[in-house]
């Protein structure tokens, strides 16, 4: 486990010299042609990318100045999905939707190291009662609050029903790969129903305590899109999900020593989007 520690001290470090402008947040238009998505989430693009509406029924994009709204057909699709359960469940609420990809994907100048295929997006976790309260309460400098309390293993009070809800359902949608939550937050559902088979599908990773980041699987309209190994069976609530909580996980040797690895070179596909 050490050496997931080092992989995220890695990804933190790339993360950071990524601040600066890149080909691909330079683009504002879409690429024309069929959609797809081409590479991995961390070394990708899209093509024939749809653009997220502002609002729509029980969901609202916040942070549009970033042009990162654009999505496969199915990551927008799933995010109606859910803005209209969720609309349902809690009667007129609304999800608020941050990064999904570019318009025409690859590397972001800033925040993430993937959202590069199309297939990520981040859902914030904290509901709005309208577009313009979204809007207005969630700046670039100021995030929805975290849902975990003062040392960050358990949820606040701010946890509750709907958030469960809301993950719950993102993970039982049959396009949906995996989701990156706090580890507070996947053993707070754990201590609920440790069984259910959708848990699996919840990846502890630090971070992830105010949003949960979804990714899709590769559709089958994308030949060319790369995705990530298979999930182990069971629901990882068990030993993989309590080496979160361990001394180890929090000053592991030789996480410090992590470096960033060379940039891959994009798929020749993408490439040719940047022309």
């Amino acid at each position: 486990m050490g050496a997931v520690f080092a992989g995220l001290l890695s990804m933190l470090v790339l993360e950071t010299s990524l601040a600066a402008e890149t080909p691909w947040s330079q683009v504002k238009t879409t690429a024309t042609g069929r959609v797809e998505s081409i590479g991995g989430p961390s070394n990708g693009c899209l093509r024939g990318a749809l653009a997220l509406p502002p609002n729509g029924e029980g969901f609202v994009s916040i942070r549009r100045h970033r042009n990162r709204y654009y999505g496969h057909v199915k990551t927008i699709g799933l995010i109606e999905a859910l803005g209209a359960a969720v609309s349902e469940h809690t009667g007129g609420r609304l999800i608020m939707i941050g990064d999904l990809a570019q318009p025409r994907g690859g590397r972001m100048s800033s925040s993430h190291v993937s959202h590069q295929n199309g297939l990520d997006v981040d859902i914030w976790l904290t509901l709005a009662d309208s577009p313009r309260q979204a809007w207005q309460d969630t700046p670039e400098a100021r995030d929805p609050p975290s849902l975990l309390g003062k040392h960050g293993l358990q949820p606040s009070q701010a946890w509750g029903a709907d958030q469960a809800f809301l993950i719950k359902r993102a993970a039982e949608h049959p396009d949906v790969d995996r989701i990156l939550v706090n580890p507070g937050i996947k053993r707070a559902l754990c201590r609920s129903d440790p069984d259910a088979p959708w848990l699996r599908k919840l990846r502890p990773w630090w971070g992830h305590d105010a949003h949960m980041h979804v990714r899709l699987k590769c559709p089958t309209d994308s030949p060319s899109c790369q995705g990530q190994a298979p999930i182990a069976r069971g629901s990882g609530c068990g030993s993989e999900l309590a080496w979160w909580f361990s001394p180890q996980s929090r000053s592991p040797s030789g996480g410090s020593s992590a470096k960033a690895k060379p940039r891959p070179q994009p798929p020749a596909a993408c490439l040719s989007l940047l022309k």
